[in-house]
Parts: C-alpha cells; sequence; structure tokens
C-alpha cells in the first residue's frame, strides 16, 4: 500500500501520527483534530511547504497514528511521545525549548536580576520559572530592566559610575544612596509581577505608551508596546507556574456528541483517569453515581505531590492542561474540587456537592 492509498484510510478524527523513515525510525510526531486532513496536507501544496517541512516529506516512509477521543487527549499524548522518543524533525522544525529560570541574588547588598539555567535550592537566592523559552525570556527580562533604567553593566559594589550610566540606561545606583533605594523598589516590584500579585509595572508602561502617542512620538509609543507584549509572557508563565504548583484537583468533561462525553479527572499535571460515557446507556442517577465513585476513588488514592520546584520536563503538560480549560472553544467544561473535600469525613455533603456541579456540567436538572 502506498503512502497516499494510506492516507485515504485515515480517519476524520483527533489523534497523533508518527512520521518514520526507510530505517523505521520515528524522526516526527504531531497532532491534529482530524488526522487524514492533517497528514494528507504534507502531500499537498508541496510549493507551499517550508524547506524543512520538503525535507521530512523526502526522508518520510510510512506514518503509524493513534486515534484519540478528544483533541485535548491528542495534546498530551504529543508532549509525551516527542518527550520520549525525541524525534529528529520535531527538533528541526519547533524552537528547541531551553529551560530556564529568573535569579534573583538577594542575600547580596544589592539584589542582582540574572538569567540562570539550574535552579538551587540552597543558595538563598530567589528562583523563578522554569521557562521554556530563553530567548523570549532574555527579551522580557531586558524591557524591564530598560523601562527602569537598571542596566547596571559593572559589578554594583565598586562605588563607580558604568558605561551604561552616561548612556542613560542606568539609573545611577552605585553612586546615589537614594537611587539604592529606588532600585530596591523595583526590584520589590519585579518580585510581586513574577509572583503574580503586582502588575503595577505594566500600568507604568502602558500610561508612558498612551502618553507618547498623545505627543504623536510614535517611536517611544512601539517601544512600550514592544515592552507590554515581552512582560505579557512572564504574566502569563507565572499563571501557568501557579496552575502547576497549586496541583489542582481538576474534572474535566468534554462533550463528544448529544449523547456522549469524555470524562477526565486530573491532578496537577497527570490525568489520574478518563473514560467515555455514553447517556443513552446509563440513565442519569447511575452516570452521576459513577463520576463520584471514581472522582473520590482516584484522588484518594493518588500518589502524587506537590513539586517545588516544577520538574522541568512536567511544565509543558502542565501548560496543555492550563491552556486547553481556558481555552473557551473547545466546548468542554470543568471545575476545581477543593482539597478539603477529600478529607473531610462528612461524605453525605461532598456526594451531594459533588452531584450538583456534575449536573450543572452535564445540563442536567438537578432532581
Amino acid at each position: 500500500m502506498t503512502l497516499k492509498e494510506k492516507i485515504k484510510e485515515l480517519p476524520s478524527s483527533p489523534g497523533v501520527y508518527l512520521m518514520k523513515d526507510s530505517l523505521d525510525n520515528v524522526i516526527y510526531v504531531g497532532k491534529s483534530k482530524n488526522l487524514k486532513n492533517r497528514v494528507a496536507s504534507y502531500f499537498y501544496n508541496s510549493k507551499s511547504h517550508s524547506s524543512k517541512i520538503q525535507k521530512l516529506v523526502k526522508n518520510l516512509k510510512d506514518f503509524n497514528y493513534i486515534v484519540t477521543d478528544t483533541e485535548f487527549e491528542a495534546f498530551i499524548l504529543e508532549c509525551k511521545l516527542i518527550n520520549k522518543l525525541k524525534p529528529t524533525y520535531n527538533k528541526l522544525m519547533k524552537n528547541t525549548k531551553s529551560y530556564s529560570y529568573i535569579q534573583i541574588k538577594i542575600k547580596e547588598e544589592y539584589a542582582d536580576i540574572n538569567i540562570s539555567n539550574c535552579y538551587n535550592l540552597n543558595d538563598g537566592h530567589l528562583y523563578f520559572g522554569p521557562y521554556t523559552n530563553k530567548n523570549t525570556l532574555e527579551k522580557s527580562l531586558k524591557s524591564i530592566k530598560e523601562f527602569y533604567n537598571i542596566m547596571c553593566s559593572i559589578n554594583l559594589r565598586k562605588q563607580k559610575s558604568c558605561l551604561n550610566y552616561s548612556l542613560g540606561l542606568c539609573i545611577g545606583m552605585c553612586l546615589d544612596n537614594n537611587k539604592r533605594k529606588d532600585y530596591n523598589l523595583i526590584v520589590n516590584k519585579i518580585i510581586n509581577l513574577l509572583k503574580g500579585v503586582d502588575i503595577s509595572i505594566l500600568n507604568e508602561i502602558t500610561d508612558k505608551m498612551n502618553a507618547s502617542s498623545e505627543m504623536l512620538d510614535f517611536e517611544n509609543a512601539l517601544k512600550y508596546r514592544n515592552y507590554l507584549e515581552s512582560i505579557k509572557y512572564l504574566i502569563y508563565k507565572a499563571k501557568v507556574l501557579d496552575y502547576a504548583k497549586e496541583n489542582k484537583n481538576i474534572i474535566l468533561i468534554h462533550p463528544l456528541n448529544n449523547n456522549t462525553f469524555k470524562f477526565f479527572i486530573i491532578k496537577g499535571n497527570k490525568v489520574l483517569f478518563s473514560k467515555k460515557y455514553l447517556l443513552k446507556i446509563h440513565n442519569e442517577e447511575s452516570v452521576i453515581s459513577l463520576l463520584i465513585e471514581n472522582i473520590l476513588f482516584h484522588y484518594k488514592n493518588s500518589t502524587i505531590e506537590n513539586m517545588m520546584p516544577i520538574e522541568k520536563d512536567l511544565i509543558d503538560e502542565s501548560e496543555i492542561i492550563y491552556n486547553y480549560i481556558k481555552n473557551n472553544s473547545n466546548d468542554c467544561k470543568h471545575f476545581v474540587l477543593p482539597e478539603k473535600w477529600l478529607n473531610t469525613t462528612d461524605t453525605a455533603i461532598v456526594y451531594n456537592s459533588l452531584k450538583n456541579l456534575l449536573l450543572s456540567k452535564l445540563n442536567y436538572k438537578s432532581s
């Protein structure tokens, strides 16, 4: 069977495809909401493809695929397979993820802000991350430093001006006690931004951008807009990391059609349980009872613990889950199960609370 004949037999379903070379090695892993359309796209309109895709197709001799019930499962499975198999073309065709941290040396006289490739639990400094794109991280941090003019180019303890001070890029915290106080306030703002508790930095930049626009100073207005875009990356990552650290108990309900839904029990970045339910087979009461039984069983028997710092290999899956539950276009519904519900001995209250939540998410009328 030729590849094009094999493509004709592909289902128009969500899933993951694994491209192979002549030696049967997996050279690329991808996912799609529609396997047939996605895999076929590699073989049509080839002139519009990038050189990397053209090279992939040239080396493509076979493919396998795995059908999933939902696009969410395809996302998760693709991530797992890429991390496990490390296919050559996934590295070439996508930005290689370089995990980095923001390190703030709070133990020193002047808190220095740097990018680090590792997290050291024992040095007493603050760390934020991991961040999955070092280039974007560097750009974001540079934007903040440029905005506040804290780009000191020498060791802050030398008590003399640096080149950046003469260029107007450094406020001169080495020379002036008041400027040192200003610097410490700025560092605290940055720390609170990275913690996700204070976005006043964004407000300050927005004010500067609007003022520049009103004065028809479009060059500076564009500069401030670029600052905002860069810093929003840090805020977005802070939300993802907060989600992962909180290790939330998430119930996800994904409708497949009018009579079927896929049910997921998630803890942190791990799917503990998933199953498809047919409403024609199960009546309302039996469905709700089965769901509650599975929820309580899997959460109470889970051995997953909160992780600090978050392991690098886990942040990708956390980001997939975070983005999917925040995406309003995928029709899925979810709720977070409070930890106290799992620790209480009053099972009747927990049962009734879960029943009401599930009824609302499944569009049943509470009886």
